[in-house]
């Protein structure tokens, strides 16, 4: 049985409200996989801007009743645990917050006020367009380590890597560069990699998409599984890997 609670503090609706534990909390791995727009008027928009707060310039917006909205990020962090120990006054203290969306089909993004969103629990995002653009981001990343061989830059190379990795990741490389290949898994490689495909029983959750490859290994083998989520990091906040894990390792590590 889902767990209940009242809200009172400031968190994504204005009013005292009950809802299902797992509505309240951000993209961090407590809350829903997508939400709509709500309390804005028929005919109306809600205003997508560059930044957290009416001072930086609209560069998009979402219709009064858009839905399968994704959450990148929320300022200030609340979670529920979080928004536990707070005090009445630390609480009343908080700024309006500030949640950076995109649009279910990844045309928009901008940052939104948080009083406008609510849980959209009828949105079939697991069926969405971002489980396919992940799929063909880590295609992009093999087929991109095939043209390396003959050749070209390698999407390992730190000016690279911020194509297909979260921005902190592909800065990390340039210092310290993995002992084995995170692709792969292994230092030496002589095999096959299969096409990649989404994760069979949960491609996405919570934001948070899951991605599968095959990989033979001088006969061995393994699913190295890819996980992706939208970077705040990098302009548009697109999705990109934070973690690939292999049998007993991940990497970053």
């Amino acid at each position: 049985m889902k767990m209940a609670v009242c809200l009172t503090k400031r968190a994504m609706i204005p009013a005292l409200v009950c809802l299902p534990l797992f509505a309240q909390a951000e993209i961090d791995g407590y809350g829903p996989d997508a939400w709509r727009v709500s309390g804005v008027k028929s005919g109306d928009v809600l205003n997508a801007r560059m930044g957290p707060g009416t001072d930086y310039r609209i560069v998009g917006t979402f219709a009064h009743d858009e839905r399968g909205l994704i959450e990148v990020t929320c300022v200030p962090l609340l979670t529920t645990d979080i928004a536990a120990k707070l005090t009445e006054a630390e609480d009343a203290a908080l700024p309006q917050r500030w949640c950076l969306m995109r649009a279910a089909d990844l045309s928009r993004a901008g940052w939104v006020t948080a009083r406008f969103l609510v849980p959209d629990s009828a949105s079939p995002v697991q069926d969405a367009e971002p489980v396919a653009v992940a799929r063909d981001l880590v295609r992009a990343l093999y087929a991109a380590v095939d043209q390396a061989r003959r050749g070209g830059p390698h999407p390992l190379d730190p000016d690279q890597a911020v194509n297909y990795f979260f921005a902190d990741i592909a800065r990390g490389l340039a210092k310290n560069p993995p002992g084995a290949d995170p692709l792969t898994g292994a230092q030496d490689f002589d095999g096959q990699i299969a096409d990649p495909v989404p994760d069979p029983e949960q491609p996405m959750l919570r934001g948070m998409i899951t991605i599968h490859v095959g990989i033979t290994n001088f006969g061995r083998s393994h699913t190295a599984v890819f996980r992706l989520r939208p970077d705040p990091g990098q302009p548009g906040a697109p999705f990109r890997i934070f973690r690939i894990e292999h049998e007993g390792w991940q990497f970053p590590i």
